[in-house]
């Protein structure tokens, strides 16, 4: 013991002859693995890299594709009511385009029920931080230091007789107030004496992690177009996005829920092509832009000559003029939404087998790689390394727990 803390010591005399920025402008090129192993080396070392002046310059550090990384989420069934989650982490640091892993895969902790397979979905990264999300629980997740904590579900509840459907759900950053927001989006509604549901009232609660509280909004739209859990959505530049219709129109839009205002807001979608067996609609980040995918249901109607996917780029966000189309690719199996885009170049998706399909937007290969889940289980997260801390909220909220 003496002798350890001799050796600390005398790291701490050496670390303290380098100048400053000499010394963080080595720290900020180190993984976070070795940050975290680093800060046991001296105590001149646990100061700076806990500090929030390192954090906030290691966030916005200079960083290309080549520091991107990708987690990916899958089910697995364990009995007939019960599935186990499971957390894979992947870089690619080489030119030989293969995922290579950087930690052992994790099990996904608060959700194993059915809900877990086919009604959840990953949020982010906002900061490094991703959400994880089903109608009943919401974790918080940096990938990078795999600390992890379960928020408190909502304490409002509904009149009797009423029923309550949770329609959408999402994360975000609030940069006013400098806090992190979950919402849920409801719909209460009563039941005819046929047992048919009767028009109810939209419900949108608001969490803010850092504070603890969560709060119903008072000034929400009725008009508000409606969501669905698996409505392809995202957040992005501030707000949270999603892909559906105007009531009572056949009009497509983007709707957007800005986190710092919380107000509804709509985009309009690029002019795109239908198909005859049906067309869906999804979003993703393309170039660090807000992109959009067109492409037809898979079924015998689907011509290979004819039809194909058009993903469309929108250059200057919420300025409609700036919609280019950048690709316009063949048909792929894919059943729901593609599951993200990595590197600028990698389509993912999850094909019918419930193995992790790709598209190369370069060499237009599709490849099947040695990951799979239950079919339609799949979830992908872009992200980069991030040292910020998940809000601890009050005394009282949920602990923060090491995954």
């Amino acid at each position: 013991m003496k002798l350890y803390h001799k050796e600390y010591k005398m790291a701490d005399r050496i670390i303290m002859k380098l100048p400053q920025d000499v010394f963080m402008h080595i720290l900020l090129r180190l993984p976070v693995k070795l940050l975290l192993r680093f800060r046991c080396v001296s105590k001149s070392c646990y100061t700076l890299i806990q500090s929030s002046t390192f954090i906030n310059i290691h966030l916005h550090r200079t960083t290309s594709s080549e520091d991107e990384y990708i987690l990916f989420k899958r089910s697995f069934k364990e009995d007939v009511e019960s599935y186990k989650g499971i957390f894979s982490f992947f870089s690619s640091h080489n030119d030989d385009g293969n995922l290579n892993s950087i930690f052992p895969d994790l099990d996904v902790p608060n959700m194993t029920s059915l809900y877990s397979i086919d009604y959840d979905k990953i949020i982010g990264p906002c900061h490094g931080l991703i959400a994880v999300m089903d109608s009943r629980s919401t974790i918080l997740f940096n990938p990078s230091t795999r600390k992890y904590r379960l928020l408190p579900s909502s304490p409002f509840g509904i009149p009797k007789g009423y029923y309550r459907s949770i329609d959408s759900g999402g994360f975000g950053f609030d940069y006013v107030v400098n806090d992190y927001k979950v919402f849920r989006i409801s719909d209460v509604y009563t039941e005819d004496r046929y047992g048919y549901p009767e028009e109810g009232e939209r419900k949108v609660e608001v969490y803010e992690v850092g504070i603890d509280i969560w709060r119903e909004l008072d000034h929400v739209d009725q008009d508000l177009p409606r969501l669905f859990w698996l409505t392809s959505s995202m957040y992005y530049n501030g707000a949270y996005h999603w892909i559906t219709t105007l009531n009572h129109e056949d009009k497509l839009i983007i709707l957007c829920f800005d986190m710092s205002t919380e107000i509804f807001r709509n985009i309009n979608t690029p002019d795109t092509r239908q198909f005859s067996s049906g067309t869906c609609h999804s979003l993703m980040l393309l170039d660090e832009c807000l992109s959009f995918m067109c492409h037809p249901y898979l079924g015998p109607e689907i011509d290979p000559t004819t039809d194909s996917i058009d993903i469309w780029m929108m250059k200057d966000y919420n300025v409609y003029e700036s919609w280019t189309k950048k690709y316009t690719i063949r048909v792929l199996s894919i059943d729901e939404s593609p599951l993200a885009v990595w590197k600028d170049s990698l389509l993912f998706f999850q094909g019918k087998s419930g193995y992790l399909m790709s598209y190369d937007f370069k060499s237009e290969e599709v490849k099947e790689w040695n990951l799979h889940g239950c079919q339609k289980s799949m979830r992908a997260i872009v992200y980069q390394e991030s040292l910020v801390a998940i809000p601890r909220g009050s005394q009282s909220s949920t602990e923060l727990q090491n995954m």
